[in-house]
């Protein structure tokens, strides 16, 4: 489906009833990472995948940056009236997701963040994003993609599961150059949200799967430690993309958190 709001094309899917839960999708993918979520735990919530600015069926548009994604998705949230809804974001979505808090805590019900990190880039970080973007609008999203996968899937999944290797690899060579980035440059130049941890005053379930090399579990520990009553759960045998990689036991330990939300 498609969404005006905050003045662009917003793509989004929409199943079950009841708590609102909205998916923030990483870098460089789609709001179809969340396909297992979507359905999953659409009993007895109400789910909601969300296509950031430039990916998916979203409009490619400047401005990009984790506060215009934040406006985006509070302008979605509120087109939809889905009231506070628990905001779950991996990676880069999970960057998007507290920007949500700071900027529009109204709208949060409870935090789920998945395999990211609070701190921004330091200078090889922002050195690196930078020679991507130049990789990206020369060559392509292709060599983006063949950059990322070994990262962004774990050990087990790259021996176990190849097919999924190649879905992943797929979903990121489809992103829009522009969109990448895009998302690059918003990245590169996020502000440390190392100090709005401490001003998280709603329930927070922080998610890593065990062989995460691009955000590793000590990211997870830091905020689950800074994160006043948050909760951290270590899928094992996953990577960067633990809902995909480990589907059931991402949805069992988010289906715990939500169902404790509910019953309160």
């Amino acid at each position: 489906m498609i969404l005006l709001a905050s003045s662009i094309a917003i793509g989004y899917d929409d199943a079950g009833v009841g708590l609102p839960v909205v998916f923030l999708h990483g870098f460089p993918h789609n709001r179809s990472l969340w396909a297992p979520q979507l359905h999953g735990l659409a009993a007895p919530c109400r789910t909601l995948a969300f296509d950031l600015r430039g990916f998916g069926e979203s409009s490619v548009l400047p401005p990009f940056s984790m506060d215009q994604y934040a406006d985006d998705i509070a302008s979605a949230l509120i087109a939809l009236d889905t009231g506070p809804a628990v905001i779950a974001g991996l990676s880069m979505g999970g960057y998007v997701a507290l920007a949500l808090w700071r900027r529009h805590p109204e709208l949060v019900r409870a935090l789920i963040l998945s395999n990211t990190r609070a701190g921004a880039d330091d200078a090889a970080g922002i050195a690196k994003r930078k020679a991507m973007i130049d990789l990206a609008r020369k060559e392509g999203a292709g060599p983006i993609a063949d950059q990322m996968i070994g990262g962004m899937v774990g050990k087990t999944t790259r021996d176990k599961h190849p097919d999924l290797v190649h879905t992943m690899h797929a979903m990121m060579e489809r992103s829009p150059v522009e969109g990448i980035a895009g998302a690059l440059q918003a990245m590169y130049e996020r502000p440390d949200s190392t100090p709005t941890l401490a001003t998280i005053t709603v329930p927070t379930l922080v998610i890593v799967g065990e062989e995460d090399a691009l955000t590793p579990p000590k990211e997870a520990r830091a905020l689950h430690a800074a994160i006043a009553g948050s909760r951290l759960e270590v899928i094992a045998g996953a990577g960067h993309v633990s809902n995909v990689e480990r589907p059931a036991a991402w949805n069992h330990v988010a289906s715990e958190f939500l169902t404790a939300l509910i019953s309160e």
